[in-house]
């Protein structure tokens, strides 16, 4: 997905949660923000939004002197998580359809997105449950992504953010781990998902866990490590989470299944859908795997 200017407010506005979350220092704030401005001033809009967050995260970062500004408030999503997710594994094994249930779950486990809003408390987290599991979900796509999985030899399941990836672990087990790999951020960004995340949710000793060598929120393959694009291309079938993975590889010729919370209206028209609705497609870009 290319970057509308309607995607500019939302990166400033990421911006100054971010700052704020590091210092308050309202000068430094100020500084940081006019920096902000005169990059998204000259953005290419052929690139993605993630490719202009990459940029303006370092920019950040790299002011205000702090590798990961939101390294708290991913160590509280995931103990927020795991809380809730201890009470939702007995539902899923008991469930008409358990792996339905675990893909609604996952895509629930989307609304914890710093990016997207500042602050997400645990009643938005039960709220997004509730909706998931409630929310119309297309029932042929689901059928479709079982019968992938089933003859799947190498399956690459892509995290997204903090929190999240513990209930990701409530889909990945109905997964066959053994041919599962599960790729995180390579350096912190927002409340992205990084290896100490993937270590919280104890997946580290239950799949093969890769970080993809990139700050980046999202997935723009050139910015990736060597490991990780050589696992990206040996994988014939991508599960993804969110929407930064999604705007970054909606376009790539790939068997990819897109997991997602959709929390703006420009993604919102690019799936012909509304804002708050949760989403399972397989990637339309996809020619020769289907």
């Amino acid at each position: 997905m290319k970057t509308f200017l309607d995607c500019i407010p939302c990166i400033i506005r990421q911006s100054l949660d971010s700052v704020r979350q590091t210092t308050a220092d309202k000068q430094m704030h100020e500084e940081i923000m006019k920096e902000v401005m005169k990059l998204t001033a000259d953005i290419r809009t052929d690139h993605s939004p993630p490719a202009i967050a990459q940029q303006v995260h370092r920019l950040i970062r790299e002011r205000i002197d702090n590798p990961d500004p939101y390294h708290d408030l991913k160590q509280r999503s995931n103990r927020m998580a795991v809380k809730l997710c201890a009470e939702l594994t007995p539902q899923i094994r008991s469930a008409v359809d358990p792996f339905e249930m675990a893909v609604r779950l996952a895509i629930a486990g989307n609304i914890i997105d710093l990016g997207a809003k500042s602050g997400v408390t645990g009643d938005d987290v039960k709220t997004a449950i509730s909706d998931s599991l409630n929310a119309k979900i297309d029932s042929s796509a689901i059928e479709q992504m079982k019968a992938e999985v089933s003859k799947a030899k190498k399956i690459l399941y892509l995290a997204d953010n903090a929190g999240e990836i513990v209930f990701d672990r409530l889909l990945i087990e109905q997964l066959p781990a053994e041919k599962v790999t599960v790729a995180v951020r390579g350096a912190p960004v927002i409340n992205d998902a990084t290896i100490e995340d993937a270590d919280f949710a104890g997946l580290t000793g239950f799949v093969n866990v890769i970080d993809n060598g990139s700050d980046c929120p999202g997935t723009i393959l050139q910015t990736c490590s060597e490991l990780f694009r050589d696992c990206f291309a040996r994988a014939d079938l991508v599960i993804s989470k969110g929407q930064g993975n999604y705007e970054t590889l909606s376009d790539e010729n790939k068997n990819i299944f897109f997991l997602v919370k959709v929390k703006c209206q420009i993604v919102a028209a690019d799936l012909n859908c509304k804002v708050g609705d949760i989403i399972l497609i397989k990637s339309k870009a996809c020619k020769s795997y289907c």
